[in-house]
């Protein structure tokens, strides 16, 4: 069975490579910097011992105050996973630095979450539209969307 890192496990990896990246952290995950997030991630994908070679997912979330950008991240090699996430605050210029150069695997989930809620994922090749047409006004699954269209 695969063995959940825990937010204090998790933070005080990413404070041996990052210190100032950990924001706050509970008992199932951390949240870091957004400014942070390409270090945070190749450290934890490159570094003996940690090794999350796999990106299970991105998804996002809207608070209204903020956004909410998740990663679940596991290790095939030492069968542990871990929950990361980033704070993006501000509507109109939401934006976090893509991970498709560390996991391939973001590519089709980063212009997903561009696609519905609207964040930029910055540095990222190919971000456009997945699931819905150019023309499409605004990002539905923001919790403002049809304020938006209006």
């Amino acid at each position: 069975m695969t063995r959940l890192l825990t937010g204090e496990e998790l933070a005080g990896h990413v404070r041996n490579a990052v210190p100032e990246a950990v924001e706050v952290w509970n008992d199932r995950d951390v949240v870091i910097r957004p400014g942070d997030v390409v270090d945070v991630c190749s450290y934890l994908k490159e570094t003996p011992g940690l090794e999350f070679n796999y990106l299970n997912a991105i998804s996002a979330v809207d608070y209204v105050e903020y956004f909410e950008v998740v990663y679940h991240l596991t290790s095939m090699i030492h069968n542990h996973s871990a929950t990361l996430k980033t704070r993006v605050y501000g509507r109109e210029e939401a934006s976090v630095p893509s991970v498709v150069n560390i996991w391939h695997g973001a590519d089709l989930q980063e212009r997903e979450v561009w696609d519905l809620m609207g964040i930029q994922f910055t540095g990222h090749h190919n971000l456009k539209r997945v699931l819905l047409w150019d023309e499409f006004p605004g990002h539905p699954l923001r919790k403002d969307f049809l304020e938006e269209i209006r």
